[in-house]
């Protein structure tokens, strides 16, 4: 087990923390694998350390999703953000467990989605790691009515990886304030109604089954993921900064009728 002072943890993070800037990160945290076991938001055999019993710290980075883009979903133009964000994390989460091994700790990074296709979603919709649980329990934001987390900047409107590793780094303090607001566009907006609000927790249940579907007949359209419960959440700065509605109805369709197969065409 490594073990550095207290000093040598700060420089660390703080030598990671500039790194990931270096590639483009927009928001970093950092985590303990005690806190899965605190605040037990998921099943024992979803710990990283279960996983990794060697794992002692779990990083969590975050890229945002171009509000613009996003309103336009379902369409390419949202499809190919969606592929550049999530190859832009892998590739830097790669980079940065790298960096790690060469100073000699164990380290690898949990891919940003990790299934084969959604078709398997369909099946089993479900992960083997929660990104959006360790970003909570990394200080990034707090978890939403819409299963996502919410973040002050960017509110859900991000893509998240995860690294794994034995560096023994300061945790982030967790958000004491809940950004959601209950407002429920999220529900309202969905295309699926996959969503059922519950008065004894901020998450409602989902239709993770239900959704995958839609995610599946998106994808043979050429205009996959939906996204909407993300695009109209009124949480984040991206928010003030675009406006509510950054694109038109008439600019919206304009962008749908490109490059995709719509529903009916």
């Amino acid at each position: 087990m490594n073990t550095l002072s207290a000093d040598e943890r700060a420089k660390l993070k703080q030598k990671i923390k500039r790194e990931a800037k270096k590639l483009g990160i927009n928001l970093i945290g950092f985590a303990n694998v005690g806190r899965w076991e605190e605040y037990r938001l998921t099943g024992e055999s979803y710990y990283p350390h279960t996983i990794w019993p060697w794992a002692q710290t779990v990083i969590v980075m975050a890229v945002q999703i171009y509000l613009p883009m996003l309103e336009t979903t379902p369409s390419v133009v949202y499809s190919e953000l969606y592929n550049t964000t999530n190859r832009m994390l892998d590739e830097t989460a790669y980079r940065m467990a790298n960096q790690l091994n060469e100073l000699g700790f164990k380290a690898h990074f949990f891919p940003r989605d990790c299934y084969g296709d959604i078709s398997v979603l369909v099946k089993k919709p479900e992960a083997a790691f929660s990104h959006v649980i360790a970003g909570y329990y990394a200080g990034l934001g707090t978890i939403g009515v819409n299963h996502t987390l919410l973040t002050e900047e960017y509110g859900p409107r991000i893509r998240l990886v995860s690294v794994i590793t034995d560096a023994p780094l300061t945790p982030d303090p967790m958000l004491s304030k809940d950004l959601c607001i209950r407002c429920h566009q999220c529900v309202k907006h969905c295309p699926m109604q996959v969503f059922t609000p519950r008065t004894d927790r901020v998450a409602a249940d989902m239709d993770k089954h239900k959704c995958a579907l839609y995610h599946q007949q998106l994808k043979e359209e050429f205009r996959y993921p939906c996204g909407r419960c993300t695009a109209v959440c009124p949480v984040g700065k991206d928010k003030k900064r675009y406006g509510a509605h950054s694109v038109s109805e008439e600019g919206i369709e304009h962008v749908r009728s490109f490059g995709s197969i719509q529903a009916g065409s």
